[in-house]
């Protein structure tokens, strides 16, 4: 047969493709080219074989190709096509589809009729289907169904007859097939399985049939109240509602007891649906939501989170959990850093999580928003090593492989995304292989479940966890119908007839209420029991997304507070991530080779003012030492020293001290740089106080105190000592120094970004800090302005009481300009401790320096160059006198005695003004007596007159003259030349009016 058909193909291709045997432009010689079927389906090639079609291209005129599909999918457009001549196949200008088509099972109904509507057969997505019962049969399930992907959107109804036999209560039920939650696609098929086996036991509501009659809520509340009210005014009587989420339930709840009616739900977790005043009837074999919190708060305890972050989805359920978890985490001693919400569009709070640094993230959202925030996720980076999420655990195994339209993410994306992430999920399947009331064990039903389903894949079914829950809501409610009728077919004095239920019914309502309050039973999810909130108790189980898979990783009982750790957890760092950036506090300390170089100065500079101190006590007997006042330079140099040690508590830091011993460092800084000031600066000032006390007086102030007093410059330093020490005692009793921190702006290493270093500097302060200082500041700088004014005002005095007060002053210049331009400049640069450290205490150094060699030096290169080693004695018994040879002392002298020429002079003053007021009594008495005679034309009198008296003004301008050169004579004028200058004047003024009265 297969060379007879091949004898056939080779005839076909031979023959001439017209009559007259030529051939036009679309004709060939060769047939039709062989079309490549659609990828859902399949060609059939009549009489060839597979190898055969591989083996050729094209196919004869007049062969005809038939298209196939393959499973539930049905051919769209035409199912055969016929080769023609001109080398192309028929109607291809009609495209063949392989498309998924609904069950045809739906298009007829036993004891009624099925109308296809929205389309042809067979039957298409898009196209639904109304159901009618013949007369004298009810419709028993939805009257309509939407084909959609292949699937019809509810369960086939039935059309049923009234039966003698067992009567029929009905159950409304609500299942969500698709929406946030799409549960009802795994939950539905449980609650069946559920009917089945609770009308198959004899022992169980033995008169009674339980029947379903269910619609798609969408896990939609508006769309939930529509098929409310169809259920409540369509016959028949429902003496249950079975709904599954919880803004469903929640609408439900709260209508229900307006009809009498008990609320039974299967996937509600909604908190606030364990209000039992505004839920009067409702129930649940789901626990709260939560009761995942107590497992939250036991695992941020575990693992020492103190801060969290949350983001939810604005719903009731949601917004009601996270307040119950704000409460519990506050009671640990957890806070809730940063809370956000989203209704549809989470982008902008997953921004704002990324902003706030937060790290260990609550998502509290639907399936569906749940790939949204987690595409925002992906693009923010807000995963990885440093970020734990706590999620649901109520969502499909691959929930984050699912297409979905509304995200840009692909799946190698939101796998990444969703990567490491912790979830928190009641038990809802016995962990124990053990025979519950249902005779059936957790196992036993998943794989029932899982035929169930057929082709679905079970952990991409919605619900599919949550399955074992709605199989125990359905025995939950059956025992309780059971309790309530009296059970085993005889009426007992409690049991009431349930077909005598109506809406307006309450005894048989508070009966069920009762029955339902006061269950216990092992089921396939565990033990059923509800608290007194119609809550389901039930264990946590903690579980960690691992390579793209969940692992259990423990598990947690809240009313025994026991968790039962696994150790399965893995962490992407190796660890849990902390709570928020690391901070590690790191400590500025000063620069050990500044610090060093300093020290070794501040040691030498000690060392000179032990030399210069041990000069001056030893060379003591000197004069020329004594008229320095040598105490006061003992003093200097002592204050010098104090000073210079007060370096190396300032550069003391903790990189070598401890903590607790800071407050006696910062006592020691202010103590040694109180003294030392005092001491150092307060004998200098001292010795041009009294310098310029002494000798910047009035004459007649002078005299009396020309004798410098010791006693008097000891007291002046003893006094600002005593100021300093009282000053001192008084800070550190009422305000004690004490070690504070200063903080500084985070620093990001470059190793590793998440730690952050936040530098610290040690100081030394007190409560009233800046009031202490400006006290101690402010007389202190008064001291150096005042010792500025009084070294400028004595720069020219010269006394051999104080033979050093030039360099005084000198060395109280450096000081006061030193300390002026250090202090505000330290005070301003206190947060850069290598800074402030060097000016502070190079100021120390350099002043000490300068002191030390402006004050000793000079005295030391005075004794070594000069020789004047000898005491006063000696001197006065090696040369007969103490003055030989000494400048001061003949300075001394020659000072004596122009202040006894000026006390002369001005004696001569006075006598000069009296000679005068009598010469100028005697003229005018004499030009009363003698009238004035012309002058000599050629007389050659030098004043101009002829007269002796006008001779006489002219001696008088003279002598005038004479004094005026006497009076501006140098200080070494001989005493001799003044003496005879004024014989000379006494002469001339006694003989002039002798010679007129004669």
């Amino acid at each position: 047969m297969p060379l007879i058909q091949m004898l056939l193909l080779l005839l076909h291709l031979l023959l001439p493709l017209g009559s007259d045997g030529a051939q036009n432009s679309n004709t060939t010689s060769e047939g039709c080219q062989i079309i490549h079927p659609p990828w859902e389906g399949g060609i059939r090639y009549r009489g060839l074989t597979r190898d055969q079609v591989r083996a050729i291209n094209f196919l004869p005129v007049d062969y005809e190709i038939e298209y196939v599909c393959r499973g539930d999918r049905e051919v769209v457009g035409p199912k055969v096509r016929k080769c023609l001549s001109n080398g192309s196949w028929t109607d291809m200008d009609m495209p063949s589809r392989c498309v998924r088509t609904c069950s045809k099972s739906y298009l007829t109904l036993d004891n009624g009729t099925a109308f296809l509507r929205g389309g042809n057969r067979p039957a298409l997505d898009g196209a639904w289907v109304d159901f009618r019962c013949d007369p004298g049969f009810h419709l028993v399930g939805s009257s309509r169904s939407i084909c959609a992907r292949g699937q019809w959107d509810t369960p086939k109804p039935s059309c049923q007859a009234p039966s003698s036999g067992r009567r029929a209560v009905y159950i409304g039920a609500l299942f969500p097939m698709s929406g946030g939650w799409p549960g009802g696609q795994a939950c539905q098929p449980a609650v069946e399985m559920a009917l089945e086996d609770v009308n198959s036991r004899r022992d169980i509501l033995p008169d009674y049939e339980l029947k379903l009659i269910h619609h798609d809520s969408k896990c939609d509340p508006g769309q939930a109240t529509k098929y409310l009210y169809e259920l409540l005014y369509n016959d028949p009587i429902k003496i249950i509602l079975l709904p599954g989420c919880s803004s469903v339930s929640t609408l439900v709840a709260e209508a229900a007891r307006m009809w009498n009616l008990i609320v039974l739900s299967y996937g509600s977790s909604s908190p606030a649906l364990s209000n039992r005043q505004r839920f009067p009837t409702f129930f649940r074999t789901h626990p709260s939501a939560t009761l995942h919190n107590p497992t939250r708060v036991k695992l941020f305890e575990k693992w020492g989170w103190k801060k969290i972050a949350t983001i939810q989805q604005t719903t009731e359920v949601f917004t009601s959990t996270l307040d119950d978890l704000e409460e519990r985490v506050k009671e640990a001693g957890i806070e809730i850093t940063f809370r956000q919400s989203f209704f549809s569009d989470p982008a902008v709070p997953v921004k704002n999580l990324k902003r706030q640094d937060a790290r260990i993230i609550v998502g509290l959202f639907y399936e569906t928003e749940a790939r949204k925030v987690f595409c925002e996720v992906y693009k923010e980076r807000l995963f990885g090593k440093k970020y734990v999420w706590f999620l649901i655990g109520w969502y499909a195994d691959n929930w984050f492989r699912t297409p979905d339209p509304a995200i840009n993410c692909t799946e190698q994306e939101m796998a990444e995304a969703v990567e490491g992430h912790v979830t928190t999920e009641i038990v809802m399947l016995n962990p124990e292989n053990t025979r519950g009331i249902s005779n059936m064990t957790s196992q036993e039903f998943v794989q029932k479940l899982t035929r169930r389903l057929g082709s679905k894949k079970a952990e991409e079914t919605g619900g599919f966890q949550e399955a074992p829950l709605a199989y125990d809501a359905i025995w939950a409610l059956a025992l309780a119908l059971n309790k309530t009728s009296g059970g085993s077919g005889v009426h007992s004095s409690g049991g009431v007839r349930l077909e005598d239920f109506n809406y307006n019914n309450q005894t048989i309502t508070d009966q069920i209420y009762r029955a339902m309050n006061s269950s216990s039973f092992e089921g396939v999810s565990g033990h059923v029991v509800f608290d007194a909130s119609g809550s389901r108790m039930a264990r946590t189980l903690i579980e960690q997304l691992q390579g793209g898979k969940y692992m259990q990783i423990g598990y947690y009982d809240s009313t025994k507070d026991d968790l039962h750790w696994l150790g399965a957890d893995k962490w992407i760092g190796g660890s849990p991530p902390a709570d928020q950036t690391v901070v590690i506090k790191r400590f500025r300390y000063l620069s050990q080779k500044l610090f060093i170089s300093v020290s070794v100065l501040s040691s030498l500079g000690i060392v000179l003012a032990i030399v210069c101190l041990s000069f001056n006590i030893y060379n003591s007997h000197v004069r020329y030492i004594q008229n320095s006042q040598p105490n006061l330079n003992n003093l200097t140099a002592v204050g010098c020293s104090l000073a210079l040690a007060a370096v190396f508590p300032l550069g003391l830091d903790g990189y070598h001290i401890r903590a607790g011993h800071f407050p006696f460092v910062c006592q020691a800084r202010l103590w040694l740089l109180g003294l030392g000031f005092s001491l150092g600066y307060g004998s200098m000032f001292t010795k041009i106080w009294w310098v310029h006390t002494v000798f910047t007086k009035k004459e007649e102030k002078k005299e009396r105190r020309k004798t410098l007093e010791s006693w008097k410059l000891y007291a002046t330093v003893g006094l600002l000592v005593g100021l300093d020490i009282f000053t001192l005692v008084i800070w550190q009793i009422v305000d004690p120094l004490h070690r504070t921190i200063e903080s500084f702006t985070k620093e990001e290493p470059k190793q590793d970004i998440d730690i952050s270093i936040l530098p610290q500097l040690e100081h030394c302060s007190s409560k009233k800090m800046n009031t202490w200082l400006g006290i101690f500041y402010g007389y202190k700088g008064l001291l150096l302005l005042l010792g500025i004014f009084l070294a400028y005002e004595t720069k020219s005095v010269s006394t051999e009481k104080i033979n050093d007060h030039r360099a005084v002053g000198m060395a109280i210049y450096n000081v006061a300009v030193l300390c002026l331009i250090t202090a505000p400049v330290t005070m301003i640069l206190s947060s850069q401790q290598d800074a402030a450290f060097a000016f502070a205490s190079l100021a120390i150094v350099f002043s000490s320096y300068i002191t030390l060699v402006v004050l000793f030096v000079p005295k030391m290169r005075r004794l070594i160059t000069r020789g004047e080693w000898q005491s006063e004695a000696q001197d006065t018994m090696k040369t007969g006198s103490s003055t030989n040879n000494n400048e001061e002392e003949k300075s001394r002298l020659l000072e004596k005695e122009n202040q006894e020429l000026e006390k002369i002079i001005a004696e001569k003053e006075e006598r000069v003004s009296e000679l005068r007021h009598q010469l100028q009594s005697r003229q005018q008495l004499r030009s009363r007596r003698h009238p004035p005679t012309p002058p000599d034309p050629s007389g050659g009198l030098p004043c101009g007159t002829s007269e002796p008296p006008d001779r006489l003004s002219c001696d008088g301008s003279r002598v005038h003259l004479l004094y005026k050169k006497m009076k501006f004579k140098t200080r070494r004028m001989c005493v001799y030349d003044i003496c005879l200058a004024f014989v000379f004047l006494g002469a001339r003024m006694g003989a002039a009016p002798s010679t007129h009265f004669y």
